[in-house]
């Protein structure tokens, strides 16, 4: 019987709601072990938990150390066909929370939702990647597409050491799913993600006493000020392009005319061609002041996601699935970027597909859990697709 049929659909759905209970508590597992970023001896507990679950599914595990991360899981089935293709599903295990939030977010379930740091963005989508696997051993089902399995420990840093595994990964599969949280309380599916870049400008003046002397001087922050009004010029939000400077810094004291100054600039792009053609207008800005320097560094660092033809015949797979399980599935760009921006460059690539919520980065940070089976089941089915995407 064909995987995409209603039966199956359902048959995938009432065996994961039978298994609610289970996944609601590997979920809080993971919630529970802090894993922030920037403190990369966090992370070994949870890959290693994780790595033991899909070693249970049959998997071959191989956990990277990072050199100033908490490094990544790879894992791909034991016993495989080297004729089939691959697919590749990507999660993250790091989150933006401090050790110590549990103390003052507790985990905890009210009726519908759970909270906690971390359950939304996105350790709910660890759980679904190992209940969809889970699913499909249980069920005695086949895929087609040999799932691979990558969590990094560092995409909310930017995934600067994960990147290269990740790119490698992505060249030799035909799909890659991402299982960063859906966009809003509907759970729309990211199917474009704006790119991002980051630049520093740095303007030395001249120091002098702001009382005695101030004509010997040449002042760093005034002259930053005119770049930042540069800076906010280029913001074309009818395009997608925001230019933000988002911190500044300058001068030694309130009486002393500033030597120096910098700012930080974020900036977000829908598409390549507007990402390069900012980046030419910023690293070509010029001093507006006489006997001023200015150094301006960065880039974009990751590329935008665009809608490109693979990355919509997978959201009209998912489409496709969700009808099965009675979803109306709706798709939408996110201001954020995710590895899916980086995936996106080399395979078709769908986003978004964790479980519906609200509040990543934030204080009411939670899921709705009876949306977590159905998202598992979506991704259930979507490893299953065939060849033909059917």
């Amino acid at each position: 019987m064909k995987t995409g049929t209603a039966h199956i659909a359902q048959e995938i759905l009432d065996h994961l709601n039978g298994h609610q209970n289970e996944m609601n508590s590997f979920l809080m597992e993971l919630v529970r072990m802090e894993t922030p970023s920037k403190q990369p001896e966090t992370q070994s507990s949870i890959l290693n938990f994780i790595g033991k679950r899909l070693k249970e599914l049959g998997f071959y595990v191989l956990i990277m150390p990072g050199k100033k991360t908490g490094g990544y899981l790879f894992a791909r089935p034991l016993v495989r066909n080297k004729d089939k293709p691959l697919q590749l599903i990507i999660g993250h295990s790091d989150t933006v929370w401090k050790l110590g939030t549990l103390e003052k977010m507790p985990i905890k379930s009210e009726g519908n939702t759970m909270y906690g740091p971390g359950v939304y963005d996105m350790k709910a989508g660890l759980a679904q990647m190992i209940f969809a696997l889970k699913a499909i051993k249980d069920l005695q089902l086949a895929t087609t597409h040999t799932p691979v399995v990558l969590i990094n420990s560092d995409e909310e840093i930017g995934s600067w050491e994960s990147r290269s595994a990740i790119k490698r990964l992505a060249k030799i599969s035909e799909r890659a799913y991402i299982l960063e949280p859906p966009l809003g309380l509907h759970g729309k599916l990211k199917t474009a993600r704006k790119g991002l870049g980051r630049f520093t400008l740095k303007v030395t003046g001249k120091a002098a006493h702001a009382g005695l002397d101030p004509q010997k001087g040449v002042n760093a922050i005034v002259e930053l000020s005119y770049q930042v009004q540069k800076l906010y010029a280029m913001n074309d939000f009818d395009r997608g392009i925001t230019v933000n400077v988002g911190m500044i810094q300058g001068g030694v004291s309130a009486n002393v005319v500033a030597p120096q100054s910098t700012a930080v600039v974020d900036v977000r792009v829908l598409n390549r061609a507007d990402g390069e053609h900012i980046t030419k207008e910023i690293l070509a800005l010029e001093p507006m002041l006489p006997d001023v320097k200015l150094k301006v560094e960065g880039g974009m660092g990751r590329p935008p996601m665009e809608r490109t033809e693979g990355n919509q015949i997978l959201w009209k797979l998912a489409k496709a699935k969700g009808a099965l399980l009675g979803l109306d599935l709706e798709e939408a760009t996110a201001g954020g970027g995710s590895d899916g921006n980086t995936t996106s460059m080399y395979t078709a690539t769908l986003d978004g597909l964790g479980t519906t919520g609200d509040g990543a980065h934030a204080d009411h940070e939670h899921i709705l859990l009876k949306d977590f089976p159905v998202r598992t089941a979506l991704l259930t089915l979507l490893l299953l697709a065939d060849e033909e995407y059917n």
